[in-house]
């Protein structure tokens, strides 16, 4: 059995390839029913519950269906016996954006519990730096 950082690490990189791939079932995977979202669009006060975070993706995945990279560059994971987080870099842009702002990266930021021995996220934060 892999330890807990192996399987949060495994967690977060299949959900990563999910949203590359556009996959929303991929994407839920994983996510607790209590899920909470801080994202780069609005609303600003989050998206509470798995079904609302299912919602938001979709307009993701048509931009990115354009052409845009979610890909993951340096992950850092840090877990307990029963909570974790996790933080992490990611290119996420246009071909375009990337060449006005090439150093330009999404910040992740991960909560997940162990629920029924299974690690679930609970959290996520997504932003941009502003410059």
């Amino acid at each position: 059995m892999p330890d807990d950082v192996t399987q949060i690490r495994t967690l977060i990189t299949d959900w990563a390839d999910a949203v590359h791939r556009g996959d929303l079932d991929g994407v839920l995977a994983g996510h607790a029913e209590d899920i909470v979202m801080y994202d780069v669009p609005p609303p600003h006060h989050g998206i509470h519950g798995l079904a609302a975070y299912g919602a938001a993706w979709p307009p993701f995945f048509a931009w990115q269906a354009q052409g845009a990279c979610f890909d993951i560059e340096t992950l850092d994971v840090t877990a307990g016996s029963e909570v974790a987080y996790a933080h992490a870099l990611l290119r996420c842009a246009t071909p375009e954006e990337l060449a006005e702002h090439p150093t330009l990266r999404l910040r992740l930021t991960f909560g997940l519990r162990k629920q029924d021995g299974r690690w679930l996220v609970a959290h996520e934060h997504h932003s941009f730096p502003h410059d």
